[in-house]
């Protein structure tokens, strides 16, 4: 069963990938804040479950099954805390919550958020609304009020 934690560690050893040549379990207790012990024993779990290969003491990688799990949580990451910016949320509060919802929204949200964050993205011009809410935020006064 793919759970919560689960998805987490792939994630972060899809995440590390990116940056490094080769993923350890330091590099994951680090990314994730646990104990290296804790990952070892998840990392056995992983394995067993198809979706890591790693031999003791060398370095893990993905299989294509945990490749492609980690990086569609990364995705839905990545949308999520971008939506939350678009919105004004600070960043150190939209990566954490982002991490949160990135779990729970049923793909349908999650494809409409991607699609909507799109749309801002590669809109020509920063889209009037936005200003209008930002200043609502700041102000508590919608620009319609004035």
């Amino acid at each position: 069963m793919i759970t919560r934690r689960v998805e987490d560690y792939l994630e972060a050893i899809y995440t590390i990938s990116l940056k490094k040549d080769y993923v350890r379990v330091k590099d994951i207790a680090s990314e994730l804040n646990v104990r290296p012990a804790t990952v070892t024993e998840m990392i056995q779990k992983l394995g067993e479950m198809g979706l890591v290969s790693y031999e003791k003491h060398g370095p893990i990688s993905l299989t294509s099954k945990g490749l492609e799990i980690g990086m569609s949580v990364r995705d839905r990451h990545d949308n999520l805390k971008k939506l939350l910016l678009i919105i004004g949320v600070p960043e150190d509060i939209a990566e954490s919550d982002a991490c949160i919802m990135e779990h729970y929204l049923h793909p349908k949200t999650v494809e409409h958020i991607k699609k909507f964050v799109k749309f801002v993205e590669t809109s020509p011009t920063t889209p009037k609304w936005i200003k209008h809410f930002k200043e609502y935020v700041d102000t508590g006064v919608h620009s319609c009020d004035r």
